[in-house]
């Protein structure tokens, strides 16, 4: 063989190699702005979530990602204006995925959490609070006043299916301790009534109540995840572990979401930015002053966290009535301790 068809075969080797390699597809650029569309109103958990991220995958991306809130139906009209545009890499959605996890047996969007690819960036347990002055002074003293007065004690939420309510649920579920829900129309709305008297309880998750933890015009009483949850400027409210050994993981894992069927070179890219966003300081001091935990859930492991969450909380939801549709027809197994 000579030295220039060998020559020409090493170039025509590199070629293929360069478009096959996972590297290549790395580079995707966007040539205009994202849009990442928040299926919920302004300052809530989602929201303030997704423009730390937005803010930093700019740097990596090189493009403009605006954020609009999009909201009504527990969220299931932001996602689906999602869903519905161009599958290109141009359009995110932004979401909890307690949140996105339940549209489907709410009967509000029969997009489920498979045909989404999936990056989380915290978990945020929910915050059992109570008003101020309220006479409970600790978990089980409110689980016996609820159970005194059943469906009578006022329970804020972000409106069915969000994580407050869910929170609800479970602790109805493993407490036998119920109170009136009352829906609002995001976290913050439902933080603001709680603190204003309108509600005596709120279970909202710990990124939306920080502040008013603080400032002690709330009182935290427990935390649904399955450990002690420091709150800065306040100090640790105890996991609900400590009285209900056997209470399931309650909380949200907040990020982004995109069709599943989007470019791969874009679903790279986005990935690429998504990690350094997730490892950037910006991020750490917010999970801080936020009191929630940092994670970097991607690809296959994300899907493996959604699917275990659905296991629980869309059977739980189903169960307790507040669900239409079974989540079998969805071929999402029960949970199993």
């Amino acid at each position: 063989m000579s030295h220039k068809t060998k020559f020409a075969l090493m170039c025509s080797l590199l070629v293929l190699i360069g478009i096959s390699s996972p590297i290549w597809a790395a580079e995707w650029k966007p040539t205009k702005p994202i849009t990442v569309i928040v299926p919920w109103p302004a300052g809530g958990a989602t929201d303030l979530t997704v423009r730390f991220l937005a803010s930093e995958m700019e740097k990596v991306l090189g493009q403009r990602i605006g954020v609009v809130n999009t909201a009504g139906a527990t969220g299931a009209i932001g996602m689906r204006s999602a869903w519905d545009a161009p599958h290109d890499g141009y359009t995110w959605t932004a979401n909890s995925d307690t949140s996105m996890l339940v549209l489907p047996v709410l009967d509000l969007l029969n997009v489920t959490h498979r045909d989404w690819i999936q990056w989380y960036v915290l978990f945020t347990p929910c915050i059992v609070s109570v008003t101020a002055d309220y006479p409970a002074k600790d978990f089980p003293e409110l689980i016996k006043m609820m159970k005194e007065k059943p469906g009578q004690v006022a329970v804020a939420s972000a409106g069915v299916g969000s994580s407050g309510h869910m929170a609800m649920e479970v602790v109805k579920n493993v407490t036998g301790a119920s109170g009136r829900h009352v829906p609002y129309a995001g976290g913050y709305p439902a933080v603001v009534a709680t603190v204003s008297g309108e509600s005596n309880v709120v279970m909202q998750l710990s990124m939306e109540q920080a502040d008013m933890i603080r400032a002690k015009k709330l009182k935290p009483l427990a935390n649904t995840s399955l450990q002690t949850l420091n709150v800065s400027g306040y100090g640790e409210v105890p996991s609900i572990a400590k009285w209900y050994p056997k209470f399931p993981l309650t909380g949200s894992h907040f990020g982004l979401m995109a069709p599943k069927d989007i470019p791969k070179e874009a679903a790279a890219a986005i990935s690429k930015a998504f990690d350094v966003a997730a490892k950037s300081a910006a991020i750490k001091k917010f999970a801080e002053e936020k009191a929630v935990f940092l994670v970097n859930l991607q690809g296959a492991e994300a899907l493996a966290s959604a699917e275990k969450h659905a296991s629980i909380m869309t059977w739980i939801m189903f169960e307790s009535g507040a669900a239409k549709i079974s989540p079998a027809q969805f071929n999402i197994p029960k949970y199993k301790d």
